[in-house]
């Protein structure tokens, strides 16, 4: 079945937070946290007052229903790297993953992405499956924070150091 996207805007903020809590990574066979992780501050910040200057973000649907989304903005969040460099959020629903749905959306965010801001960074669990997909589309690992790996894709003339 064919993935339509379309715009996120400032009145999907219900459904930004709602796709939030499938950011979070969990390995197979644990626990998902409870929802009040959204609450805390360090999380917040990837959703509250979304539809700043800079946001940008996708939903996509798949027969009408919403099966995964992508945005960016700026901040000092958990893939922080430098003031002018978006960090990057994904979630695909879990009965919704594997079908292509993530590449998808990787592609219109970085398409959108590339016309404005130098780079785009994110954290990524050590252990967590979806590394692969953002170094099929030339995210490269920065640095190692516990057991996360800070990853940057580079646009235009960025001369951030990226180690292999």
């Amino acid at each position: 079945m064919p993935v339509d996207l379309r715009p996120l805007m400032s009145a999907d903020q219900p459904v930004l937070w709602e796709m939030l809590y499938h950011t979070i990574y969990v390995p197979n066979g644990q626990k998902l946290p409870s929802r009040a992780i959204l609450e805390s501050p360090d999380i917040a910040r990837y959703a509250e007052g979304w539809g700043r200057p800079g946001d940008i973000g996708y939903l996509a649907f798949e027969g009408g229903v919403l099966v995964g989304v992508v945005w960016l903005r700026l901040m000092h969040g958990y893939g922080y790297v430098e003031e002018d460099i978006p960090e990057l959020s994904i979630a695909v629903l879990p009965n919704h993953r594997g079908k292509g749905i993530g590449t998808s959306l990787m592609q219109a965010i970085i398409n959108s992405a590339e016309l404005i801001y130098r780079g785009l960074s994110l954290s990524v669990a050590l252990e967590n499956p979806a590394a692969k997909l953002y170094e099929r589309f030339g995210f490269r690992n920065l640095r190692l924070v516990g057991d996360s790996k800070i990853m940057l894709r580079r646009f235009k003339d960025d001369r951030t150091k990226i180690t292999q």
